[in-house]
């Protein structure tokens, strides 16, 4: 029997998860660790400074008291206590497309996969004009249906989709690069009862770039986003640039 670790960022408790782990329970033994509070926009953050506790939830389901990169840790080490056949993460409650996959803890359980050479999937649905409406039910289904290929097909090494659904009905799967976009973070400053200034971060202000096979195009235009991602940052096309700049002389140290 195939095991599949469902974790994601919104918390053990999130309907979301829920519909997940259901959609994927004909494919294997599926366990579910998250995080016991919502850990949204928290990245890749792994908790250092702590001891972490487990908590049984119900049959299969367990929360942690952390991130969702300490769940994907702990559930291999200590709950199901081996490397899962497949690891998905989700579903978030918003998209997570373009640059924002870089802030996302629900893309990060999924990275933390694949740096563990573990095929992994995020995937995440549309807040409705921002009105906290979301359907779990079509991304839960896209996510069977990409979870049942990769197990059967396997990804290459060190590589984990991101999915990305609309409201609802959709066109199908298109295959995307990440959008790019002008990001400006808005800090809103309030001021308490005693006078004391403290900060709101706010979500940012996008220009997003025009680009025919982004991630965001697609769900514009109807589709169910997947999008290959992988942990190696390396911007190659800066290497003739570097390469090129006068560095053989050390600076001198004073």
């Amino acid at each position: 029997m195939r095991e599949i670790l469902v974790t994601n960022d919104d918390g053990v408790h999130s309907e979301g998860i829920k519909t997940l782990a259901a959609a994927l329970g004909h494919l294997g033994n599926v366990t579910t660790v998250a995080p016991m509070q919502e850990a949204s926009a928290i990245g890749h953050a792994l908790t250092l400074r702590r001891p972490l506790r487990i908590e049984t939830i119900g049959p299969k389901t367990y929360g942690i008291d952390g991130t969702p990169t300490d769940c994907v840790n702990l559930a291999i080490s200590h709950i199901i206590k081996q490397k899962p056949d497949l690891i998905v993460s989700g579903i978030n409650k918003g998209w997570n497309l373009g640059d924002d996959v870089t802030y996302s803890g629900t893309v990060s359980g999924a990275l933390e996969g694949a740096l563990l050479g573990i095929p992994a999937i995020a995937v995440s649905t549309q807040n409705f004009h921002r009105r906290n409406e979301f359907e779990f039910g079509p991304s839960a289904r896209a996510a069977a249906i990409v979870a049942e290929q990769v197990l059967e097909n396997g990804i290459p090494k060190f590589t984990f989709l991101n999915i990305n659904v609309p409201y609802g009905p959709n066109k199908g799967f298109r295959v995307t690069v990440q959008a790019r976009r002008n990001h400006i973070t808005v800090v809103d400053e309030r001021i308490d009862p005693r006078g004391r200034a403290y900060y709101w971060i706010e979500e940012g202000e996008n220009e997003w770039e025009p680009h025919d096979r982004s991630d965001y195009q697609a769900v514009r235009d109807g589709y169910i986003s997947i999008t290959p991602l992988q942990p190696d940052m390396t911007a190659h096309d800066a290497f003739d640039f570097l390469e090129k700049l006068p560095l053989d002389a050390p600076t001198p140290v004073r």
